[in-house]
């Protein structure tokens, strides 16, 4: 019997379009002769809603279209028996239930990727893919992230932080990081994802803008040096034995690889496995990719990305992505694609990975 995979995806976000996109990709890619594809949407507004049973791989794009999400009416709720896993559907007056197997979380940001979903799942007792409480949360947020890589000695750009809800410490702030960093550097909120919220300032004037916008979309804000290299980012594969990917390079068309740049601009370009950067650059930065992953208690999938510096050629950490995007111009599966693992593969690994992981929780 096929197992029932319950995608979700949509979200409170600002990565919600995104968020819609990655699932559409998924539902297309997932083998059907081992799967039954259930949708369920989370609207703007944060409702859920059951699109029901996804058949066809043709079906993916209507039942994420934003049309398909707004106008469903079929109301669902998690099961939290966990002698009955599944959702609790309504409609009117009818009401059932569905059982589900597997979560497939495909949520970016806020709500999604950052532990509080996963959180859900773990209190249903369903298994769920990707990564779990603590590296979803630690993961998703920039300060926490620093601070866990600065504690096993992970190479990364000198940061200043400011995470004071009133912005009591603003001018403190800045001064820290005009004396600390010196311009240009960069402000990014915490928990934001693809940089949804980051600018480049340049100066005062700038900076105080940045850290305004930055304060938008999180009141913990992270600031950091600017780092003259290459954008290389590295996937990792797995669970207690994660594999690293080859290496893909960001061609920004754009000053920085901001929202628009990723998804508006076509004129901004990836590179799977650069020639031009040196085998033991790449080796290293793999390595690190894994390392990191680790460090987090990661498990299932992440995208890792790095600088690598232009004076030394030295490899900076920069951030972690625990829910990359599947996107047809997503770097995660395009890196695997590369290394011989197309993304019905991946998929079908990475729900096996989330099932032998619940099968060892539910043996301890």
């Amino acid at each position: 019997m096929n197992k029932q995979i319950a995608v979700i995806f949509g979200g409170k976000s600002s990565e919600h379009d995104i968020s819609c996109i990655s699932a559409a990709n998924i539902m297309k890619k997932l083998d059907r002769s081992l799967y039954d594809v259930l949708a369920v949407a989370i609207t703007r507004e944060g409702t859920w809603r059951y699109l029901g049973d996804v058949r066809e791989a043709k079906d993916a794009d209507r039942v994420t279209s934003g049309e398909a999400i707004e106008t469903c009416i079929t109301e669902v709720s998690v099961s939290m028996d966990r002698g009955r896993p599944g959702l609790f559907i309504t409609k009117g007056e009818a009401r059932g239930y569905v059982p589900v197997d597997v979560w497939f979380p495909v949520l970016h940001g806020k709500n999604g990727e950052d532990g509080t979903i996963q959180g859900l799942f773990e209190m249903s007792g369903i298994p769920y893919v990707g990564c779990g409480v603590l590296a979803s949360s630690g993961g998703m947020d920039k300060v926490s992230t620093k601070l866990f890589a600065d504690k096993v000695g992970v190479s990364q750009a000198r940061f200043v932080a400011d995470v004071m809800k009133d912005g009591s410490t603003i001018e403190q702030t800045i001064e820290r990081a005009e004396k600390e960093l010196g311009y240009p550097m960069f402000v990014k909120p915490s928990n934001a994802g693809s940089s949804k919220g980051v600018s480049k300032a340049h100066n005062k004037k700038e900076l105080k803008d940045a850290i305004k916008l930055a304060k938008e979309n999180d009141h913990r804000i992270l600031i950091e040096e600017f780092i003259e290299g290459r954008e290389i980012e590295c996937a990792v594969l797995g669970g207690d034995e994660p594999k690293a990917s080859c290496v893909g390079e960001i061609l920004s068309a754009a000053e920085f690889y901001d929202f628009d740049a990723k998804y508006n601009n076509a004129e901004s370009r990836t590179i799977v496995d650069p020639d031009d950067l040196d085998d033991a650059v790449k080796e290293e930065i793999r390595d690190e990719a894994v390392r990191i992953f680790k460090v987090l208690d990661g498990y299932g999938l992440s995208r890792v990305d790095f600088f690598v510096r232009k004076k030394d050629n030295k490899v900076i950490f920069n951030e972690i992505n625990t829910m990359p995007g599947f996107t047809g111009i997503s770097m995660y599966p395009m890196l695997w694609e590369a290394c011989g693992v197309d993304v019905t593969t991946l998929l079908t690994t990475l729900i096996d990975t989330a099932l032998i992981r619940w099968r060892k929780y539910m043996e301890e």
